[in-house]
């Protein structure tokens, strides 16, 4: 048999082409295929490292990222990867704990340790959906850790169940009263914009005077008032009785004095010693007046160096001090209580509050920005006659109570004559 050289063999032109398409198919399946697994395996690495969800450190190539983080704390702490001390930001949360220079991740999915204040809202629409509980009272029977019948339904106010809700309603609290007087005083405080310790003490106040059973009858409204007026005073962040008159869910001046007078009077029997109301001075109300009426930084420390000064000098005449004390030896024997510093009845020196309006209007009139007075008898409560009436006791003393580096000897001449 004749043996066929390699030349010799031909293969149909159909069956080329098939062979052809074949050996095409396979490679172009095998660099895919390698593409793809060299791709995947880079990518499972670059995550691997730089991924906020990682659990052993890793790096933030993007800055910004670092931007978007809303609740941070600021603190410094040693980076491994910039080797030295750098400030890192901790993201609530997320739990991480990132550098702020080449964002580095030193720790991630840390633990908050804080109570959780967020409220979680229903379908029963009930009012206060938090899951913790509110902070121990000392100054209830129980610590304010008392156990009640929650009223599922928050629209038509059901109980869960009709028998359990007649047993809680029949069931004595003796806190109740004091638990709704606290309510009462952390509203007015709350609308005063008065801190938490004032609010505290004024709840200590009542809590005295309530142990005493002799409150029964009066005004509970003018009580609480007065209770936050004595705290403000002991806390030296004093109001004037016009600013607690107009929280007081419609106590009047006079029963919040009367009431003032009363509390002073049990927690004397008390105690057995005289109760420290603390001294007002003008100066107290100065900062606060002057916000109210949008004064500069500068206005503002030169009518505290004035206030200071005024009070070195004795601006009553006295004719004005024999007609005051006239006017509170008959309120004595009628027995009107009235707060003689606060509530416009002046001792034997001027108010407080109207040597501070007084001030206020000097400093205005000495500056560019200029304030009428019935701006500032809006602000400060007191009356446009007795602010006046301040500004004449004070006139004769200008020169040595305005500063030098607030006005010139020429700015005070321009001042207008009471």
């Amino acid at each position: 048999m004749p043996q066929l050289a390699l030349n010799d063999v031909v293969l149909p032109s159909h069956e080329l082409k098939f062979h052809f398409i074949l050996i095409s198919t396979v490679c172009l399946f095998t660099i895919r295929a390698a593409y793809l697994v060299g791709h995947f395996s880079s990518s499972s690495l670059s995550l691997s490292q730089t991924s906020l969800f990682h659990r052993k450190p890793g790096k933030i190539k993007i800055k910004n990222k670092i931007n978007k983080i809303k609740t941070k704390i600021k603190m410094d702490a040693y980076c491994s990867d910039c080797k030295k001390s750098t400030e890192v930001v901790f993201d609530h949360s997320a739990g991480d704990t990132v550098c702020s220079e080449c964002g580095l991740v030193l720790e991630s999915h840390s633990i908050d340790e804080t109570s959780e204040w967020r409220t979680f809202a229903n379908e029963s629409g009930d009012n206060d959906p938090v899951r913790v509980g509110g902070p121990t009272n000392p100054l209830l029977a129980d610590g304010g850790l008392s156990t009640v019948i929650a009223k599922p339904n928050g629209a038509s106010g059901e109980f869960l169940s009709s028998s359990l809700g007649r047993w809680q309603n029949r069931g004595s609290n003796p806190d109740r009263g004091l638990i709704l007087a606290f309510k009462t005083i952390a509203t007015m405080s709350d609308r005063l914009g008065l801190v938490a310790t004032i609010k505290d003490r004024a709840n200590e106040i009542y809590k005295k005077v309530e142990d005493q059973k002799s409150s029964r009858g009066r005004n509970q409204d003018a009580l609480l008032a007065a209770c936050l007026y004595i705290a403000c005073r002991q806390e030296d962040k004093p109001r004037t009785v016009k600013e607690i008159c107009s929280v007081a869910n419609g106590a009047t001046k006079k029963e919040i004095g009367r009431a003032k007078e009363y509390i002073v009077k049990q927690l004397g029997l008390e105690t057995g010693q005289s109760v420290e109301m603390g001294t007002i001075h003008a100066g107290d109300f100065m900062r606060r007046f002057c916000s109210n009426l949008g004064m500069n930084n500068q206005a503002v420390k030169a009518a505290q160096e004035a206030v200071k000064k005024s009070e070195e000098f004795d601006i009553s005449p006295v004719a004005v001090v024999l007609a005051q004390l006239w006017t509170l030896w008959w309120l004595c024997i009628f027995r009107v209580c009235f707060d003689p510093i606060e509530d416009g009845i002046e001792g034997p020196l001027r108010s407080p509050i109207s040597i501070a309006a007084a001030v206020i209007y000097i400093i205005t009139q000495l500056s560019d920005d200029k304030k009428p007075l019935r701006d500032i008898s809006l602000a400060t409560g007191v009356a446009e006659g007795t602010i006046r009436n301040s500004y004449k006791d004070l006139y004769p003393h200008v020169s040595k109570i305005i500063p030098n580096w607030y006005a010139k000897e020429e700015d005070l001449k321009n001042l207008s004559s009471p």
